[in-house]
Protein backbone atom coordinates (compact mmCIF):
# COMPACT_ATOMS: atom_id res chain seq x y z
CA UNK A 1 0.00 0.00 0.00
CA UNK A 2 1.40 3.49 -0.93
CA UNK A 3 1.27 6.31 1.71
CA UNK A 4 1.15 9.30 1.14
CA UNK A 5 1.18 12.39 3.77
CA UNK A 6 -1.04 15.24 3.59
CA UNK A 7 0.33 18.81 4.69
CA UNK A 8 -3.15 19.72 6.65
CA UNK A 9 -5.19 19.17 9.94
CA UNK A 10 -8.21 19.62 8.44
CA UNK A 11 -10.50 16.76 8.66
CA UNK A 12 -12.74 17.49 6.05
CA UNK A 13 -9.88 17.65 3.63
CA UNK A 14 -8.58 14.63 4.96
CA UNK A 15 -11.91 13.32 4.34
CA UNK A 16 -12.10 14.24 1.03
CA UNK A 17 -8.44 13.41 -0.01
CA UNK A 18 -9.01 9.82 1.43
CA UNK A 19 -11.91 9.21 -0.17
CA UNK A 20 -10.58 10.38 -3.94
CA UNK A 21 -7.51 8.61 -3.34
CA UNK A 22 -8.97 5.33 -2.91
CA UNK A 23 -8.42 2.37 -0.65
CA UNK A 24 -4.84 1.77 -2.25
CA UNK A 25 -3.43 4.72 -0.72
CA UNK A 26 -3.00 5.31 3.10
CA UNK A 27 -2.93 8.56 4.12
CA UNK A 28 -0.72 10.65 6.56
CA UNK A 29 -1.17 13.93 7.99
CA UNK A 30 0.14 16.40 10.38
CA UNK A 31 -1.90 15.19 13.00
CA UNK A 32 0.40 11.84 12.48
CA UNK A 33 3.19 13.78 13.84
CA UNK A 34 4.75 13.64 17.54
CA UNK A 35 4.77 17.77 17.37
CA UNK A 36 2.59 19.41 14.32
CA UNK A 37 4.87 22.50 13.17
CA UNK A 38 3.58 26.08 12.85
CA UNK A 39 3.31 26.85 8.92
CA UNK A 40 3.03 30.42 7.91
CA UNK A 41 1.29 30.94 4.37
CA UNK A 42 1.88 34.17 3.10
CA UNK A 43 1.92 33.10 -0.12
CA UNK A 44 0.77 35.23 -3.03
CA UNK A 45 -1.14 32.37 -4.88
CA UNK A 46 -2.77 29.06 -4.01
CA UNK A 47 0.14 27.58 -5.63
CA UNK A 48 2.99 29.38 -3.53
CA UNK A 49 0.93 28.48 -0.27
CA UNK A 50 -0.09 24.97 -1.23
CA UNK A 51 3.95 24.37 -1.75
CA UNK A 52 5.18 26.44 1.72
CA UNK A 53 2.74 23.56 3.05
CA UNK A 54 4.55 20.44 1.04
CA UNK A 55 7.98 21.80 1.46
CA UNK A 56 7.30 22.30 5.58
CA UNK A 57 6.36 18.54 5.97
CA UNK A 58 8.43 17.23 3.33
CA UNK A 59 11.63 18.49 5.19
CA UNK A 60 10.03 16.65 8.13
CA UNK A 61 9.14 12.93 7.02
CA UNK A 62 11.40 13.02 3.56
CA UNK A 63 8.38 10.88 2.19
CA UNK A 64 6.20 11.88 -0.89
CA UNK A 65 4.08 14.90 0.81
CA UNK A 66 0.86 16.27 -0.96
CA UNK A 67 -0.64 19.54 0.11
CA UNK A 68 -3.77 21.56 -1.36
CA UNK A 69 -4.54 25.32 -1.04
CA UNK A 70 -7.96 26.24 -2.09
CA UNK A 71 -10.28 28.99 -1.29
CA UNK A 72 -13.40 30.57 -3.10
CA UNK A 73 -13.15 33.05 -5.46
CA UNK A 74 -16.43 35.65 -5.64
CA UNK A 75 -15.87 37.53 -9.00
CA UNK A 76 -18.01 40.27 -8.03
CA UNK A 77 -16.21 40.80 -5.40
CA UNK A 78 -13.04 41.19 -6.97
CA UNK A 79 -12.13 37.32 -6.56
CA UNK A 80 -12.38 37.51 -2.52
CA UNK A 81 -11.91 35.85 0.06
CA UNK A 82 -9.81 34.17 -2.56
CA UNK A 83 -6.43 32.73 -0.75
CA UNK A 84 -8.03 34.49 2.66
CA UNK A 85 -10.82 31.91 2.53
CA UNK A 86 -10.63 29.81 5.54
CA UNK A 87 -9.26 32.91 7.48
CA UNK A 88 -11.71 35.25 5.96
CA UNK A 89 -13.43 37.48 8.70
CA UNK A 90 -11.32 35.52 11.03
CA UNK A 91 -10.28 32.14 11.76
CA UNK A 92 -11.98 31.47 14.21
CA UNK A 93 -15.58 32.58 12.77
CA UNK A 94 -17.77 30.21 11.91
CA UNK A 95 -18.72 29.64 7.93
CA UNK A 96 -22.27 30.50 8.47
CA UNK A 97 -21.22 34.38 9.45
CA UNK A 98 -18.78 34.01 6.25
CA UNK A 99 -21.57 32.35 3.64
CA UNK A 100 -23.90 35.38 5.14
CA UNK A 101 -21.50 38.54 4.67
CA UNK A 102 -21.10 36.89 1.11
CA UNK A 103 -24.36 36.67 0.78
CA UNK A 104 -25.22 40.44 1.84
CA UNK A 105 -22.06 41.64 0.03
CA UNK A 106 -23.81 40.72 -3.39
CA UNK A 107 -27.44 40.78 -2.64
CA UNK A 108 -27.97 43.27 -5.56
CA UNK A 109 -26.20 40.77 -8.16
CA UNK A 110 -28.16 38.60 -10.42
CA UNK A 111 -27.40 36.21 -13.15
CA UNK A 112 -23.79 35.83 -14.23
CA UNK A 113 -22.93 39.02 -11.94
CA UNK A 114 -23.20 36.07 -9.33
CA UNK A 115 -19.78 33.97 -11.11
CA UNK A 116 -17.64 32.08 -8.44
CA UNK A 117 -15.23 29.41 -8.47
CA UNK A 118 -13.54 26.90 -6.26
CA UNK A 119 -9.66 26.88 -6.68
CA UNK A 120 -7.96 24.08 -5.40
CA UNK A 121 -4.31 24.21 -6.36
CA UNK A 122 -2.45 21.38 -5.29
CA UNK A 123 1.45 20.70 -4.39
CA UNK A 124 3.23 17.17 -4.88
CA UNK A 125 6.54 16.59 -3.37
CA UNK A 126 8.01 13.77 -4.46
CA UNK A 127 10.46 11.34 -1.78
CA UNK A 128 13.80 12.72 -3.51
CA UNK A 129 12.42 16.63 -3.86
CA UNK A 130 10.79 16.89 -7.03
CA UNK A 131 8.21 19.82 -6.96
CA UNK A 132 4.91 19.64 -8.85
CA UNK A 133 2.08 22.01 -8.85
CA UNK A 134 -1.81 20.92 -9.98
CA UNK A 135 -4.61 23.60 -10.54
CA UNK A 136 -8.26 22.41 -10.87
CA UNK A 137 -11.53 24.79 -10.53
CA UNK A 138 -15.08 24.37 -10.01
CA UNK A 139 -17.07 27.30 -11.72
CA UNK A 140 -20.11 28.34 -10.32
CA UNK A 141 -22.36 30.86 -8.89
CA UNK A 142 -23.33 32.00 -5.05
CA UNK A 143 -26.49 31.02 -4.78
CA UNK A 144 -29.27 33.63 -2.72
CA UNK A 145 -29.44 31.42 0.01
CA UNK A 146 -27.75 28.59 2.52
CA UNK A 147 -28.74 25.90 1.08
CA UNK A 148 -27.52 22.01 2.09
CA UNK A 149 -26.14 20.28 4.89
CA UNK A 150 -23.33 18.19 3.50
CA UNK A 151 -19.45 19.67 2.73
CA UNK A 152 -18.27 22.10 4.73
CA UNK A 153 -16.94 25.69 4.39
CA UNK A 154 -18.25 27.80 1.57
CA UNK A 155 -20.38 24.41 -0.01
CA UNK A 156 -23.97 25.84 1.46
CA UNK A 157 -23.56 28.93 -1.18
CA UNK A 158 -22.05 27.38 -3.74
CA UNK A 159 -24.57 26.64 -6.88
CA UNK A 160 -23.39 24.81 -9.39
CA UNK A 161 -25.30 23.89 -12.54
CA UNK A 162 -24.49 20.49 -13.29
CA UNK A 163 -26.03 19.58 -9.98
CA UNK A 164 -29.06 21.98 -10.32
CA UNK A 165 -28.52 23.33 -6.43
CA UNK A 166 -25.43 24.08 -4.21
CA UNK A 167 -22.62 21.37 -3.69
CA UNK A 168 -23.66 21.08 -0.15
CA UNK A 169 -27.12 19.42 -1.15
CA UNK A 170 -25.48 16.23 -3.14
CA UNK A 171 -23.56 13.45 -1.30
CA UNK A 172 -20.37 13.93 -0.68
CA UNK A 173 -19.45 10.96 -3.35
CA UNK A 174 -21.10 13.32 -6.10
CA UNK A 175 -19.52 16.51 -4.67
CA UNK A 176 -15.99 14.91 -4.79
CA UNK A 177 -16.41 13.25 -8.57
CA UNK A 178 -16.54 16.99 -10.04
CA UNK A 179 -15.02 19.13 -7.30
CA UNK A 180 -12.36 21.55 -7.45
CA UNK A 181 -10.14 18.94 -5.09
CA UNK A 182 -10.93 16.10 -7.79
CA UNK A 183 -10.16 18.12 -10.89
CA UNK A 184 -6.39 18.83 -9.61
CA UNK A 185 -6.29 15.33 -8.06
CA UNK A 186 -6.89 14.24 -11.36
CA UNK A 187 -3.97 16.13 -13.12
CA UNK A 188 -2.00 14.39 -10.62
CA UNK A 189 -2.87 11.00 -10.67
CA UNK A 190 -2.22 10.74 -14.39
CA UNK A 191 1.65 12.35 -13.55
CA UNK A 192 1.64 9.36 -11.24
CA UNK A 193 0.44 6.85 -13.78
CA UNK A 194 2.99 7.51 -16.60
Amino acid sequence: MKTVWIATGNPHKTEEFAAMLGDDVQVKTLKDLKEEPEITEDGTSFEENALIKARALHAIVHEPVMSDDSGLEVDALDKAPGIYSARFMGEDTDYTAKNNAILDAIKDKKGEERSARFVCAIAWIEEDGTEHVYRGTMEGYINDSIKGDHGFGYDPIFYYSPFGTTSADVDPEVKNSASHRHNALVQLEKDWSK
